[in-house]
Order: structure tokens, then C-alpha cells, then sequence
């Protein structure tokens, strides 16, 4: 038994489909309270685990705890205090959004009368319900797919990819709303995603999955700590740059990247006279700017390279 404060646990969780591992030894740890993100490419396994959380599909082998009892041994008190949206939710779309939310209230059993009204409040959706859904927009579905994941007040909610497809006003008003679903209603909340910049935002800690595996778990905390500074240039000859770094002012520490630009992890406050001699020795420098290593940086370099997506 899991303690109580450990919501999800998953113990050397395996799928093989054929001889595909789609899922390979998975040992996640999601803590009561926390957005907790489940990051990783398209096809790294995020949704068949979800899949296998919500016993969607069964494992091949491992095992699964959530609310610190075994997920096999009690699933049906398990299922009923958990919310989830699985890749795009679903509804009918000649129906408005309190009819829809009405049928699925009858079908999980929700009696409570004013429950519909309040999960559609929660989203932002109370002045919609008289709309056929098949009229709302993308973010305003997906927003209706946590309202139906809320009726029956669950104590932690699953969303798979719930930005996926969103314009930037759409992803804004999710992240806002999953924000205040675990700041203001204390929902511990798995959200999984390959939009790094969007999960760096949002999430208090991060499992980051690759090819079925657990790569590792960490807290944005950390990350960031972790996350490196560094001078960027972006030149038109970075061969001849990178040697000059080496010969002239003895950097080492650097990393030549894609399209021209390189990364000097050292001599801050030196960039005005490396850019000058860039300059004399006629290269031409394009961009020169401070920063720090994003998440995706870290991702890079956790999987072996290649852009996630």
C-alpha cells in the first residue's frame, strides 16, 4: 500500500502489443495536490498508460495503486473519484451542453440537481449552455470535457493532451482553468502532453517518458535550478567562431547548434568584446542574446537529440 499522500502509483507497469513495447517497466509517483505533467513525444506511451490508469486496456504486467489501493483489487470505488478527458472528448453535437452533461449525469449516476450548472461555471461555460455543441468551438469542447469530468467531484482528474489543437487564446484559458481546479478545488491532476512550453508553465513536477520508458522525475524547481545560462550568437560561420572561441579566448564550454547558432556557457560579461572580435575576424554576427536552457533544451538532451512532437 501506497501512503496517502502518493495518489498515483505505478510499479514496473509493462504493455506489449504483438512484440511492441508500447509501455516498458513505468514507475511514476503522482503526490496529492500536484500537477503532476506527463511529458514525452507522440508515441512515447503517454496515452496507453493513461489508457491502463483508467482501466481502459489491462497491462501485461505491473501493477497500479491510486489512492493508495490496488487499481485491479478495487476498481470500481477507484474509478468513481476520478475525472478524466482521453484525446478528443466526444458529445453530441445536435444536443446543447446541458443536455449532453444531463445524459452523462444520468449515466454515472450524478442526482445532485444543481450539478451541471456548477461544473459549467467551474469552465467558464454558463452562458453557453442554451448553444448546440456542435457550434462551440475546439477549446470551448474541451472545456465542456472537464465539466463532464468534474460532475461527480472527483479528488484527481486525468487529461490527456487537453491543449492539443488549441489556438493560443484557447491555451491560455486551459492553463488558467487546470490551474485553479488544483490551486482553489485541491484536484490532483495528470496531465500529459508534448507541448514543452506550455507544460513548463503549468506543472509542478514532470515524469518525462521516451519509447516506453521513464526517463526521470523531477520538479520544475529543480529544473530550473538546474537549467543553465549561456550567451547565444548566431553567425554566419559557426566552424570558424567555434575556433575562435577555443584559440582566442580559451571557451570550452560552449555548444554549436542548428542553423548557425552557439551556445558559451561561461565568460558572462565578455559577450560585447567576443561579438567584437566575431566582427574583425569577419563574421558576421546575426543575433547575440542572454538566456537560459528551456525545458525542451533538457528534453533534447535527455532522449539523444531530435525536437519533441
Amino acid at each position: 500500500m501506497s501512503p496517502i499522500n502518493t495518489i498515483i502509483k505505478t510499479t514496473n507497469l509493462t504493455k506489449i502489443y504483438g512484440t511492441q513495447k508500447s509501455v516498458d517497466n513505468l514507475n511514476i509517483n503522482v503526490q496529492q495536490g500536484e500537477i503532476y505533467g506527463f511529458i514525452g513525444r507522440n508515441g512515447a506511451g503517454k496515452t496507453t498508460t493513461i489508457r491502463m490508469l483508467l482501466s481502459l486496456i489491462k497491462p501485461t504486467s505491473g501493477n497500479i495503486e491510486i489512492f493508495g489501493e490496488d487499481l485491479f483489487q478495487n476498481q470500481k470505488n477507484i474509478l468513481r473519484r476520478i475525472g478524466s478527458i482521453v484525446e478528443v472528448p466526444g458529445f453530441y453535437e445536435n444536443l446543447t451542453a446541458q443536455e449532453n452533461l444531463l445524459i452523462n449525469a444520468k449515466i454515472i449516476g450524478v442526482h445532485k440537481r444543481n450539478a451541471i450548472e456548477e461544473a459549467l461555471e467551474i469552465v467558464g461555460l454558463q452562458h453557453e449552455t442554451k448553444k448546440l455543441v456542435g457550434k462551440y468551438s475546439l477549446g470551448m469542447k474541451q472545456r465542456l470535457g472537464i465539466a463532464r469530468a468534474l460532475l461527480h467531484y472527483p479528488e484527481l482528474l486525468i487529461l490527456d493532451e487537453p491543449t492539443n489543437g488549441l489556438d493560443p487564446i484557447g491555451i491560455k484559458e486551459m492553463r488558467k482553468l487546470i490551474k485553479s481546479l488544483a490551486q482553489e478545488r485541491n484536484i490532483t491532476i495528470l496531465i500529459s502532453s508534448h507541448i514543452l512550453a506550455e507544460v513548463e508553465q503549468l506543472v509542478d513536477r514532470m515524469g518525462i517518458i521516451h519509447e516506453g520508458r521513464l526517463l526521470e522525475e523531477v520538479s520544475l524547481d529543480t529544473l530550473r535550478k538546474a537549467n543553465r545560462k549561456y550567451i547565444e550568437f548566431q553567425v554566419n560561420n559557426d566552424h570558424k567562431a567555434a575556433m575562435l572561441l577555443e584559440n582566442h579566448f580559451q571557451i570550452f564550454d560552449y555548444e554549436v547548434r542548428d542553423e548557425g547558432n552557439i551556445r558559451v556557457y561561461s565568460h558572462f560579461g565578455q559577450q560585447g568584446r567576443i561579438n567584437r572580435t566575431f566582427v574583425l575576424d569577419d563574421i558576421e554576427v546575426l543575433k547575440m542574446v542572454m538566456s537560459a536552457d528551456r525545458l525542451e533544451d533538457y528534453f533534447t538532451k535527455l532522449v539523444g537529440g531530435g525536437k519533441i512532437g
